[in-house]
């Protein structure tokens, strides 16, 4: 069975068809691609882009999806994770976890008869990446000669990233305050798959030769406790237009405004950011109807 738990669960040649999948569905359509079939779509973490993303997805792609908030299940507490996985194999084609603790989804997956997408855990946000890929693509034709500065917490979706830019070829560094790297394990798979990304605790090194300018929040879901703490280490690494310059700047919202990035930035023409947000659907659609051609 083949799950999208992050993004090297995919081969490179796989990962490039599924966004080519994904630039051919959004030029041409697919209307009818997963007639027929349902998505099921578990959520514990609240979400705009995911959920409206798929959900959409599915239905232009002719097929169905149901949403199951906190509200409406309960992974692991009321029932075992297992137990969810193996009831809901039975009436879904495909399922989708949005959850805290990558632990689960991959207990999902192991215990499923259908394909499971990691929607975002702790640890990994791979459909994003998929995204930023699709985008950067888009934007500069290849990944070819294109550097990348990824600026600020070395979190889930730059985890996800980093495997996605060594699969690709991209030229990535990635700019963390000391303490918030890039997890050595995902480091040491990026190596394994392409190139791992240089990294640094000096924004400015970064961004000198950088093409592209990615940041992300520094207060994630969940760690609204650690909220002084980090914007007191991730001081100096704020992007503005200044420290931006000709760039074009990514980030994969929603954006904390004034902290991570400012207004100013983000609303100019160097910002791409709603390109990348709608791409999610685009992406995903190529993802659904590469999984579905598999089985």
């Amino acid at each position: 069975m083949q799950h999208y738990l992050d993004v090297d669960d995919l081969t490179t040649d796989e990962l490039t068809d599924v966004l080519d999948r994904a630039a051919t569905i959004k030029s041409l359509g697919g209307e009818n691609l997963l007639g027929g079939q349902t998505l099921g779509m578990v959520f514990e973490k609240p979400s705009t882009r995911t959920r409206v993303s798929f959900e959409t997805g599915m239905t232009q792609l002719g097929g169905h999806a149901v949403f199951l908030g906190p509200d409406d299940i309960h992974l692991g507490h009321g029932e075992p994770v297992r137990d969810t996985s193996r009831a809901l194999s039975r009436y879904v084609d495909v399922l989708m976890a949005r959850v805290f603790d990558h632990a689960d989804v991959e207990e999902l997956a192991e215990y499923a008869d259908v394909p499971v997408v990691n929607g975002l855990t702790d640890d990994a946000h791979p459909c994003q990446t998929l995204a930023d890929l699709l985008t950067i693509r888009e934007e500069f034709g290849d990944f070819d000669e294109v550097r990348v500065a990824w600026v600020g917490d070395g979190n889930n979706v730059c985890q996800s990233f980093a495997l996605g830019a060594a699969m690709t070829g991209l030229d990535l560094t990635v700019a963390t305050p000391e303490g918030y790297g890039v997890d050595e394990s995902v480091l040491e798979r990026a190596d394994s798959v392409g190139d791992a990304p240089e990294t640094t605790h000096d924004p400015d090194a970064a961004i000198a030769d950088a093409d592209v300018v990615y940041t992300d929040v520094w207060v994630s879901m969940g760690q609204e406790d650690e909220r002084s703490e980090k914007l007191e280490a991730f001081d100096g690494f704020q992007i503005t237009p200044d420290v931006l310059g000709d760039r074009t700047l990514m980030h994969c919202l929603p954006a904390h405004r004034g902290e991570e990035v400012t207004d100013a930035a983000i609303e100019s023409e160097n910002a791409i950011v709603w390109d990348q947000a709608e791409n999610r659907l685009h992406a995903q659609k190529g993802l659904l109807a590469w999984l579905a051609a598999q089985s």
